[in-house]
């Protein structure tokens, strides 16, 4: 026994140190990870949208020239106005014009304009993309072959 204690008077030795978190800790430390895993969710659920919509585009963007294309390339391009549906939904609209008739004349050609339209529906909200291009026919070659109805 050290000195100057007697053995009437010890008590137990008790710590006042504490160790883990209380309840309140711990409520604080789970509302911060739901608040950060809610903002993150929401990050992911926009950046979602924006790559589905960017692939509608892209899509819908592809398909606008390859008509295009096929419009210009084909063997009779004539004054005409159409329009057709797609079986994936596409609206496409075109209109074949002559433009700058007295310019083209003094070369001997005819200058037509192709305004493409394509429109489709994404969710409540309609998407339009248009596309124009100038195309120098001879003469005679605008009569050859039938357009598309």
């Amino acid at each position: 026994m050290p000195s100057g204690a007697s053995a009437g008077n010890q008590r137990p030795v008790t710590s006042n140190s504490h160790s883990g978190f209380t309840l309140l800790e711990v409520l604080v430390a789970l509302a911060i990870v739901g608040i950060a895993v809610t903002a993150i969710l929401q990050l992911f659920s926009s950046n979602l949208r924006a790559i589905s919509a960017s692939e509608d585009h892209v899509r819908a963007s592809l398909m606008a020239e390859a008509r295009m294309r096929e419009i210009i390339d084909g063997e009779a391009l004539v004054e005409k106005v159409w329009t057709e549906t797609t079986s994936d939904g596409y609206r496409v609209d075109v209109a074949v014009s002559k433009v700058q008739t007295a310019r083209a004349e003094t070369i001997g050609a005819t200058l037509l304009q192709v305004d493409l339209s394509l429109s489709w529906r994404r969710g409540a909200r309609n998407r339009t993309i248009n596309l124009k291009t100038l195309k120098l026919v001879r003469p005679g070659d605008e009569t050859k072959g039938v357009m598309p109805s």
